[in-house]
């Protein structure tokens, strides 16, 4: 039987509980006075993360309440929040994303579609649309919820690693995401990007429901 490892990261990007060691990676890496460490068991490293966040201060203590046993995931989430998400029919396919806000389900802003997109450049593109949006609204604190650890890991690198190929139709996907990553790099944002549980929560408010 294979010998699985949980890790609880306390200070980092997205501070949680992971069960691998490349997500939880990425929670840390190029994090200044990251603090994480291994469990054998989803219940040490659940208890682990809910008893560090004692000491911790700011709008994630609200993460520490009611875990979901199975998951080890709190069942509740910050409705005070912005969720964003995206929708590709196809692959490369017609492509749009979104921003809503969790507690009322307005949708704060649409963009698209667009053609020969991929499903991870929406997110991508969400991410950044939904933090130049805040930050033109001075809402620095206001937290984010994304479902894509790859969109979560661009916009730390600043760089979207996507391979899609230019067909000519997809131009302004293109031109899109050069706007966005010049953002990244010459801006500065404070405001928590967190994983949205999927298995915990049900879909994410900014769903667009064509699954």
């Amino acid at each position: 039987m294979a010998n699985f490892k949980y890790y609880v990261v306390w200070k980092g990007y997205a501070p949680g509980v992971y069960d691998s060691w490349e997500e939880c990676k990425q929670q840390i890496e190029g994090y200044q006075g990251a603090q994480y460490k291994s469990y054998n068991s989803k219940l040490s490293a659940v208890n682990a993360f809910r008893e560090g966040f004692k000491e911790q201060k700011g709008v994630l203590e609200s993460l520490a309440d009611a875990i979901d046993e199975n998951s080890g995931v709190s069942r509740k989430y910050l409705k005070d929040s912005i969720a964003v998400d995206a929708s590709c029919m196809g692959n490369p396919g017609l492509m749009e994303y979104r921003g809503v806000y969790v507690k009322t389900g307005e949708e704060l802003f649409r963009v698209g579609p667009f053609q020969d997109g991929t499903n991870n450049i929406g997110e991508f593109l969400a991410l950044v649309h939904v933090l130049a949006f805040l930050k033109n609204k001075g809402m620095d604190n206001m937290p984010i919820y994304s479902d894509s650890v790859n969109a979560m890991l661009w916009v730390r690198k600043k760089k979207c690693n996507t391979k899609l190929e230019r067909t000519g139709r997809n131009d302004k996907v293109f031109e899109l995401i050069e706007r966005a990553e010049k953002w990244l790099k010459t801006h500065t944002w404070k405001n928590p990007v967190y994983k949205w549980e999927t298995k915990v929560w049900g879909e994410i408010p900014a769903d667009f429901g064509r699954k």
